[in-house]
């Protein structure tokens, strides 16, 4: 990995990171509103009747009160659950209970389905620190969604769910990072 590359993505990592801690109750809550909206709308768009969704930690874009929707209009959503290898399980979240997962954001609790159950969705809903205008995403370092993407044969739409200012004109680019399909923001919905 080249040193520069790694750099300006912890600084640009730490910056978005220290954003979102910031943020207000009013702020955030305005932003879920939207972001519901959003996502609702991308649902609708694409047909989608089976999608994958992560649950948000404290500081991302809220993605309950939508999985929530979804659920209750029978689209099947599968949640990822990390694994030691850098891969992502999945799971239906039968059990309708969180757990920690292993880098420390939650996770649902359920049978897991194992890697390739994400082959079968309409529309992979990713979390990312930013996206820049060409559609590539930069996450938050673990690698597991550039992974997974990365390996499958044919993937569904991919949507990224950011801060309004976390669209941006570049961000920093490795060998392995994947872009996506699209981005969804409290104000708005971009296909790339």
């Amino acid at each position: 990995m080249d040193s520069d590359i790694a750099h300006r993505k912890r600084a640009l990592r730490a910056e978005l990171r220290e954003r979102r801690q910031n943020m207000t109750s009013a702020e955030r809550d305005a932003a879920t509103a939207g972001f519901t909206e959003n996502l609702q709308n991308t649902v609708l768009d694409l047909s989608a009747r089976s999608i994958s969704c992560y649950l948000s930690a404290r500081t991302e874009p809220n993605t309950r009160p939508f999985v929530n929707w979804a659920e209750a209009q029978g689209i099947r959503v599968l949640f990822p659950v990390s694994r030691d290898d850098g891969l992502l399980d999945w799971t239906v979240g039968e059990d309708e209970t969180e757990v920690e997962g292993l880098a420390g954001v939650p996770e649902a609790a359920g049978e897991l389905l194992g890697p390739i159950a994400i082959n079968d969705v309409d529309l992979i809903i990713v979390p990312a620190a930013a996206v820049d205008r060409t559609g590539l995403r930069m996450g938050w370092g673990r690698g597991y969604y550039d992974k997974t993407l990365g390996s499958m044969e044919k993937c569904p739409p991919v949507y990224a769910v950011v801060f309004d200012g976390e669209y941006l004109d570049e961000v920093p680019r490795e060998v392995h990072d994947q872009p996506v399909d699209g981005l969804v923001t409290p104000t708005r919905i971009i296909a790339f």
